[in-house]
């Protein structure tokens, strides 16, 4: 199936719509054209038509739908990544239902975001609201922030990740990803506790913290209050409330959730976990930032540089959004920036890749 033709703006990002539905994908044209924001570079109904038009054209965004006749979205979304030119994904599909596993499976998968789409009758207030706001968001990530002078940190040492009691990762917009590439090769030497604060709703964490057990081969587990921080164990912070690290003595610790309003307006946030960390471990915190939007976990990583602990944040080339990472950057606080394939291999080798 060939794609449909639009007259371009030239300035305006580009948007590929991929749905097997005529109705759908005339109403979603509809949605895209009507914010005037954005130029819609083709409309295709299947995946495999959309692989073929990336190949040849650029585009910004990628509207993708799951289920399609022969080749379904989600089989398709990691070869539209790696041919689509940094093109970013958003899965618009009946399947993207808030919490359920298709949705974090593409989360995981590399799209960059979701959006529920409902019958065509409905494809209209709510929901062009959320599916404009999201693209908006994309776009407006992709744009540098300003930074402050230093724009790529001094490599201070060789980070060694048997060196510390507590590995914290933080994450937001394209962090689901990131990780999955970070923790699926761990090896049994990193025996050191995982804590996780990725911003996600309370009713994805089931099926999130599933995913990660899977892909670890580890423990993997919602953290509730007083939880204690167990060797090989994953913890990640529930949709609701923000973790705070305590330590128990001699390098072990515990968490505490909390609920009161970050400044960065997050929740679950970054920064109460790692300034808690930076008080309970010290020099013997290891903070790993992905890519988010945002600066939340800027301040915490402040405070685990003062401490004497590690701070690695996601290259800006391989991040969907580089405001997280950008930031510690940004603040001259990162000890090394680097891809997640090389925050796998250092947490593999306990040195640089």
């Amino acid at each position: 199936m060939l794609a449909r033709s639009f007259a371009i703006d030239a300035s305006a990002p580009r948007v590929l719509i991929v749905d097997d539905s005529v109705v759908a994908r005339t109403v979603i044209a509809r949605v895209v054209e009507s914010c005037g924001r954005f130029a819609i570079a083709g409309v295709v109904g299947t995946a495999q038509a959309a692989l073929d038009f990336v190949a040849d054209e650029r585009v910004d965004l990628i509207l993708l739908d799951i289920a399609m006749p022969g080749m379904d979205g989600l089989t398709a979304l990691p070869d539209l990544l790696a041919i689509g030119h940094g093109a970013r994904i958003i899965i618009v599909s009946t399947s993207a239902v808030r919490g359920a596993s298709e949705t974090v499976r593409a989360l995981a998968l590399g799209a960059a975001d979701t959006v529920e789409k409902p019958a065509a009758a409905h494809m209209s207030g709510e929901f062009a609201r959320a599916l404009i706001g999201s693209m908006d968001r994309l776009v407006a990530g992709r744009l540098p922030e300003p930074l402050a002078p230093v724009l790529r940190p001094v490599i201070r040492q060789p980070v060694d990740a048997g060196a510390f009691d507590v590995v914290l990762i933080g994450a937001s917009t394209g962090g689901i990803h990131a990780l999955s590439i970070v923790l699926r090769d761990l090896p049994v030497t990193l025996s050191q506790p995982i804590v996780i604060t990725q911003h996600l709703p309370a009713a994805f964490m089931p099926y999130f913290t599933a995913q990660l057990a899977t892909i670890t081969g580890r423990p993997c587990t919602i953290a509730t209050d007083c939880m204690r921080l167990k060797p090989r164990h994953i913890l990640v912070a529930p949709g609701d409330a923000h973790i705070r690290c305590v330590s128990t003595g001699e390098g072990a610790g515990a968490v505490r959730l909390t609920r009161e309003r970050a400044p960065t307006g997050c929740l679950p946030a970054v920064d109460p976990m790692f300034a808690s960390a930076a008080e309970a471990f010290g020099a013997r915190t290891l903070a790993i930032v992905l890519s988010g939007m945002g600066k939340d976990g800027a301040e915490g990583a402040r405070l685990i540089h003062e401490a004497g602990g590690c701070v690695v944040v996601q290259d800006e080339q391989s991040s969907v959004v580089w405001g997280m990472p950008g930031a510690v950057v940004g603040m001259g606080l990162a000890d090394a920036v680097m891809p997640p394939e090389g925050i796998a291999r250092l947490l593999m080798t306990g040195r640089r890749a």
